[in-house]
């Protein structure tokens, strides 16, 4: 049974040939020493945070990285459901993995923090970057459906007793966060579009050729930075058969 996340999710509705190239071939792009350094800080941001929430001590490890003791610092001062420990008929999880089988595909998610309270549920994850402008492409994001329609069906939380809430942490920054409720309504949305999503899937893999989508062109950031760097390589190639022979 192929095991599908929410980024998968979003590249396959994105592109479904970098979705080929990405998941089934192995292949994908380097990224450069910023965005690496970037990865690193949010990796560690995200261990200390669920050391914190198992009770292990993360004191000498936040003096060790001041930026980081700040950024979690503020983080836990902006949101003190966050800090508060755990209280009698709340039950809370840190980095809890659910996985739903759904259309022949096993859906999984990882929750940062999960606090399972009497009358509602909340998923609480942590971006290492500044909040975004438009928060209805947040609200689109496979990411955000997925968690909300996971928790949904695995639990006997109502749709409406749930809700999503992004912390955006970024060193020197001020915490801000995006809350999204969730109903009824959205929950059979998602289903229709995780059916119509996977049923591409299986048509795409009997086939065994992953299409490019009408609007790539125009829309597919990895359609685009394929395009780019095909010119490149097509100018390289220019400019090194335009140099003269040299003489010995």
């Amino acid at each position: 049974m192929i095991r599908l996340s929410q980024g998968q999710l979003n590249l396959l509705e994105t592109c479904p040939v970098q979705f080929q190239k990405i998941y089934f071939e192995q292949l994908s792009y380097p990224i450069g020493p910023e965005q690496q350094a970037g990865a690193a800080w949010g990796n560690r941001f995200h261990l200390l945070m669920q050391q914190r929430e198992l009770g292990l001590p993360i004191e000498s490890l936040l003096q060790e990285d001041e930026e980081l003791g700040s950024a979690i610092a503020s983080l836990l001062s902006a949101a003190p459901e966050i800090a508060q420990p755990q209280v009698k008929g709340c039950k809370r999880y840190a980095e809890h993995c659910r996985t739903l089988s759904f259309g022949g595909y096993l859906l999984t998610v990882i929750y940062d923090l999960l606090i399972l309270d009497g009358s509602i549920a909340k998923i609480m994850d942590w971006k290492t970057y500044l909040k975004p402008q438009n928060q209805a492409k947040l609200a689109s994001n496979w990411q955000t459906r997925l968690y909300l329609y996971i928790l949904a069906e695995t639990t006997p939380y109502l749709s409406k007793q749930i809700e999503m809430i992004y912390w955006f942490v970024k060193p020197l920054h001020k915490p801000e966060s995006f809350t999204f409720t969730y109903n009824n309504n959205q929950h059979e949305e998602t289903r229709e579009d995780l059916t119509r999503l996977l049923s591409n899937l299986d048509g795409w893999l009997e086939a065994n050729e992953f299409p490019h989508l009408p609007n790539c062109q125009d829309s597919c950031p990895y359609y685009i930075a394929q395009k780019e760097e095909k010119a490149m390589d097509r100018n390289w190639i220019i400019s090194i058969n335009s140099i003269e022979e040299v003489s010995l």
